[in-house]
C-alpha cells in the first residue's frame, strides 16, 4: 500500500478525474516491443493512453483514477516482462550510463575470446592438412573451451537474460534463437571435444556474441546520447529562479516549484524561467532561440515573455502565468517528442519483419531435426545439421549491409565537416527532393557583423569596440568583435534599451540608440535588414551598420539544389522585413516569416502528406520540431543544443556546401547498400538449402558466415568518398577549430 502511495506522489492530474504519469520501461530495446507494451496496457481497464518512446525507454500513461492505478500498470508490465518504475531523469541517466559501461565489459569478454579462440582454430583448421595428432588436437578444442566457455557466460548475459524474461511472458523475442543458437554450439562443441571429433564450434559462437554485442552496445549509446541531448532543453530554463514572497523579498527555489501568479525576480542577464507577464521595470529580451527573431524586443510592464528567453540589461518584476511543463519551451519539447515518434514509425515495419525471423529460424532448425529423424538419420547428425542451419542464417550479412556502408560513408561525411546524429540518415537523405530553409543563422552566418566596419575611422572604431566589451547586448557583441584585443572602457554606464556611456579623453563617448547618442543628424542607409547603432565622441559621431550577413555561397548552394530536382522553401521565424530580402536575393518564391514552431512542423507535415521528402536545415530551438519531423534534417554547428540534438546530422564551417557533400554521398551509399541487400539475399537462399540438405558443417556454416560478412563489407568500401569530397589540410584545421567553437559556446 505504502508503494502504491509513493507511485501516486508521481501521478499528476489531467482533469475529469484522471491521472497521468510517465513511467521508466526496462527491458524495451525494440519498435517492436511498442505494440506489445501499449497493447498490454491499453487492454487494462480504465487506461486511456499508453505512449512509449523507445528512444527515450519513456511510456506516457494516463488512466481515470477510479478503475486504474499505478502499480497495477507495472503489474502488468511485469508480467509481459519488464520492469517499470516511476520516470526520474537523473536515476534513468545513472542507470543507463551503468548499463552501457556493463554492454562494453561483455564486448571486451567476447572480443577477447573470439580473437585468442581464433588463433587456436587456425592451428586446427590447418593440422586438418597436416600430421596434426588427435591428442594435440584435442587439447586445442580443450583450450578454446576454456575460453570460450565462461566469456560467453558473462558475455552472453544480455541476450540470456532479454531470451528468459522473454519466455517467462510468453514472447518468442530476437535474443531467444540467438541464445539458443550460442548455447547449442557450444554444447555440441563440448560433445565433439568429449568424443575426439574432428571440428568444434567454439569460434562460432565467440565471434556470433561479438558482433551482435557491438551492434547492442552502439545502440545503445546512440540512445543515451539523444536522451541527453533532448534534456538539455530542460536545462535552458535554469534550476532557480527568484520567487517573491508577500514581505517583496526574493527567495531563491527550483524553477520546478513555481506556480501560476507567483512573482518572480529577473536580474540583468539572467535566464527567464517560465512564461510570465512584466509587472515593473523594462528590458531587452533576447527571444532568437525560441522566435527566431534577430532583434532584441523592448519588453515593459503588460509585455509577455517566455521561458528560456535571455534577460539584457534590464531588472524585471514577474507574474508567472505558465510553468512546470506548460511552457513554451516545454511545448516546444512536447512537439519534438511528437515528430520523433511520428518519423520513427517507418522504422516499425523493419522491426516487425525482424520479429517473424526468430520464430521463422526455429521452426527451420526444428523441421530440420525433424526431418532427419523421420529419413533414419541418427540424433548427432539432425541436431548437427540444426545448429548449422541456426549459424548460417544468423542475419550478419544481412545485418552488416547498411551499417558496414555507413560506417565508410561516415567516415567520408566526418572528413568533409559532416557529423552525423541518426545511424539511418543516410538512407533518408539520399531520397530527398524538397529544401525547406531556415532564414537566422542558417542562410545567414550565426553571428552579427559590422559590414561597414572599413569605412569608421580607427580610432572612433576602437572606442566603440571599448564601450561595447561593457555591454551584454547582442548588437555589442558584434561591434566589440570588430577590434579583438579592446579592454573594457573604464566606469562605463549602460542604460537599458538604449546603450552604453564612458569618458574618454575629456568627452563622453556614447555607444547606443540614435537618440541616445543625439546622432540625429548622422546619415545612414535604410535597410530593414540592418540594426543601425552610433558612435559619439565629443562632436564626432558616425554610424555602425550591424546585420547577418549571407552565407558566401548560398546563391550557389540553392542553385545547385535546383540542378538535383529538389524544390526550395524558405520558412523562417524573423520577421518579413528581414526574410523578403534574402529570399529575394537567393530567387526563393516559396517564402514565409514570422512563423512558430507549431507552424513550422505543421508546415513540414503538409509538405510530407504531399509527397515530398523534406530536408529541414535549421538551427534555432524553434526548429527543432520541424528538424526532428522532416524526412532528414541538418543544422550547423553553431546551432543550439536541441536544434544540434533533433538534427540528423551537423555540418562545420562558415559554408553550405556540406549540404551538397551530404546528399550525394549519401545517393552513392544507398546505391551500394541496395547491392549489399542484394548479395546477402542471394546468400541466404543458397546457403540455407544446403544446410538443410545436411551439406553444412557447423565449421563451414559458421566460414560461409564469415565469407558472406567479407563480402559485404568489400563491397561497402567503394561507399568512401571521391577525391573531390576530400577536405585539404587547412579546411580541415579550420573545421576542428569550428567544432571546439561549437562545442565552447554549447
Amino acid at each position: 500500500m505504502a508503494e502504491a502511495v509513493d507511485l501516486l506522489h508521481f501521478a499528476q492530474s489531467a482533469g475529469d478525474g484522471k491521472l497521468s504519469m510517465d513511467f521508466a520501461i526496462e527491458g524495451a530495446d525494440c519498435a517492436a516491443c511498442i505494440d506489445d507494451i501499449e497493447g498490454a496496457l491499453l487492454s487494462l481497464a480504465g487506461i486511456e493512453l499508453a505512449r512509449l518512446n523507445v528512444a527515450s525507454r519513456r511510456l506516457s500513461a494516463s488512466w481515470r483514477a477510479a478503475e486504474c492505478a499505478p502499480h497495477v500498470i507495472i503489474e502488468r508490465l511485469a508480467d509481459r516482462g519488464y520492469r517499470a518504475h516511476a520516470f526520474e531523469l537523473n536515476k534513468l541517466e545513472s542507470d543507463d550510463l551503468e548499463h552501457i559501461r556493463w554492454l562494453v565489459r561483455c564486448l571486451a569478454v567476447a572480443a577477447f575470446a573470439m580473437m585468442n579462440v581464433m588463433l587456436l582454430s587456425v592451428s586446427v583448421w590447418s593440422g586438418a592438412v597436416s600430421d596434426l595428432d588427435i591428442e594435440t588436437r584435442d587439447f586445442f578444442h580443450w583450450l578454446s573451451a576454456i575460453l570460450v566457455l565462461p566469456a560467453a557466460a558473462y558475455a552472453g548475459q544480455p541476450f540470456f537474460r532479454s531470451a528468459f524474461e522473454g519466455l517467462r511472458a510468453g514472447r518468442l523475442n530476437m535474443d531467444a534463437p540467438i541464445s539458443l543458437g550460442i548455447i547449442l554450439a557450444l554444447g555440441m562443441s563440448l560433445y565433439e571435444t568429449w568424443v575426439h571429433a574432428a571440428h568444434a564450434y567454439f569460434d562460432s559462437a565467440a565471434m556470433l556474441l561479438t558482433f551482435l554485442l557491438a551492434g547492442r552496445a552502439l545502440d545503445h549509446a546512440m540512445r543515451l546520447k539523444m536522451r541527453a541531448a533532448a534534456a538539455n532543453i530542460a536545462a535552458l530554463k535554469g534550476e532557480l529562479a527568484l520567487r517573491m514572497n508577500d514581505e517583496g523579498v526574493s527567495v531563491a527555489v527550483p524553477v520546478a516549484a513555481l506556480r501560476s501568479g507567483d512573482r518572480i525576480f529577473i536580474r540583468a542577464g539572467d535566464r527567464i524561467p517560465a512564461d510570465a507577464l512584466v509587472l515593473t521595470g523594462s528590458s531587452d529580451i533576447d527571444e532568437s532561440s525560441i522566435t527566431g527573431e534577430t532583434e532584441p524586443r523592448i519588453v515593459i510592464q503588460g509585455a509577455h515573455v517566455w521561458a528560456s528567453s535571455l534577460n539584457g540589461a534590464g531588472v524585471l518584476t514577474l507574474r508567472v502565468i505558465a510553468a512546470g511543463e506548460n511552457t513554451l519551451i516545454d511545448e516546444v519539447k512536447r512537439l519534438i517528442e511528437k515528430a520523433s515518434d511520428a518519423k520513427s514509425r517507418y522504422r516499425r515495419l523493419a522491426d516487425r519483419a525482424a520479429s517473424i525471423y526468430a520464430p521463422f529460424v526455429h521452426l527451420t532448425a526444428f523441421a530440420t531435426i525433424v526431418f532427419w529423424l523421420l529419413v533414419g538419420a541418427d540424433v548427432h547428425f539432425a541436431l548437427v545439421t540444426a545448429i548449422a542451419v541456426l549459424i548460417i542464417t544468423c542475419p550478419c550479412a544481412l545485418a552488416l549491409a547498411v551499417p558496414a556502408v555507413q560506417v565508410v560513408a561516415t567516415g567520408g561525411l566526418f572528413r568533409a565537416g559532416i557529423y552525423l546524429n541518426a545511424s539511418d540518415a543516410i538512407e533518408r537523405l539520399a531520397e530527398i527532393d524538397h529544401v525547406v530553409f531556415d532564414k537566422t543563422g542558417t542562410l545567414t552566418l550565426p553571428l552579427k557583423r559590422v559590414v561597414n566596419a572599413s569605412q569608421i575611422p580607427a580610432d572612433l572604431l576602437a572606442l566603440a569596440a571599448r564601450l561595447a566589451r561593457s555591454s551584454g547586448h547582442p548588437l555589442a557583441l558584434a561591434v566589440a568583435a570588430c577590434w579583438p584585443g579592446a579592454e573594457p572602457a573604464p566606469e562605463a554606464h549602460e542604460l537599458a534599451g538604449s546603450g552604453v556611456s564612458a569618458w574618454s579623453d575629456g568627452f563622453e563617448a556614447r555607444l547606443g540608440s540614435r537618440d541616445f547618442c543625439d546622432a540625429h543628424c548622422a546619415s545612414a542607409d535604410i535597410d530593414p535588414d540592418v540594426s543601425l547603432l552610433f558612435i559619439r565622441h565629443g562632436a564626432r559621431v558616425a554610424a555602425l551598420e550591424v546585420r547577418q550577413a549571407l552565407r558566401s555561397d548560398a546563391p550557389a548552394i540553392i542553385d545547385a539544389l535546383r540542378v538535383r530536382g529538389c524544390a526550395i522553401s524558405i520558412i523562417s521565424g524573423d520577421r518579413s522585413e528581414a526574410v523578403a530580402p534574402v529570399a529575394q536575393r537567393l530567387g526563393v518564391e516559396d517564402w514565409r516569416a514570422g512563423v512558430k514552431p507549431n507552424e513550422k512542423i505543421a508546415a513540414i507535415e503538409a509538405l510530407t502528406r504531399a509527397g515530398a521528402r523534406v530536408l529541414m536545415i535549421g538551427d534555432g530551438l524553434n526548429d527543432a520540431p520541424a528538424l526532428a519531423g522532416a524526412h532528414a534534417s541538418l543544422s550547423p554547428i553553431e546551432a543550439v543544443d536541441m536544434a544540434r540534438a533533433r538534427a540528423d546530422a551537423v555540418f562545420l564551417g562558415d559554408k553550405l556546401q556540406p549540404i551538397i557533400v551530404a546528399l550525394d554521398i549519401s545517393c552513392k551509399a544507398r546505391a551500394i547498400m541496395r547491392q549489399n541487400l542484394w548479395l546477402a539475399a542471394i546468400y541466404n537462399a543458397i546457403a540455407a538449402p544446403l544446410a538443410i540438405a545436411g551439406h553444412v558443417t557447423p565449421l563451414i556454416a559458421a566460414a560461409a558466415m564469415s565469407i558472406s560478412s567479407i563480402l559485404v563489407i568489400a563491397n561497402a568500401l567503394r561507399a568512401g568518398p571521391s577525391r573531390s569530397f576530400s577536405l585539404t589540410s587547412t579546411q580541415a584545421a579550420e573545421n576542428s577549430g569550428a567544432l571546439a567553437l561549437g562545442r565552447m559556446s554549447s
